[in-house]
């Protein structure tokens, strides 16, 4: 079994922050310069991995912390 037929229990939580902040993901991509696809990627949680740095802009323009960005399921 390679990495990547590895499950994972972490779940991201962009959409529900998206809606807590009345939010579009379009917006959180011209706030963030992220591409929408990427950041569709996090919402519908088929992400494998983010880097801090990607992280850390997406908190800053959510105003949240990483444990509100993601949970263990």
């Amino acid at each position: 079994m390679s990495s990547d037929d590895v499950p994972h229990r972490i779940v991201c939580r962009l959409d529900d922050l998206l809606a807590d902040r009345g939010m579009t993901l379009t917006e959180l991509a011209n706030r963030t310069g992220i591409t929408i696809v990427n950041l569709s990627v996090l919402k519908n949680n088929r992400g494998r991995a983010i880097r801090f740095t990607t992280m850390t802009t997406i908190c800053d323009a959510l105003h949240a912390t990483p444990g509100d960005l993601f949970t263990i399921d």
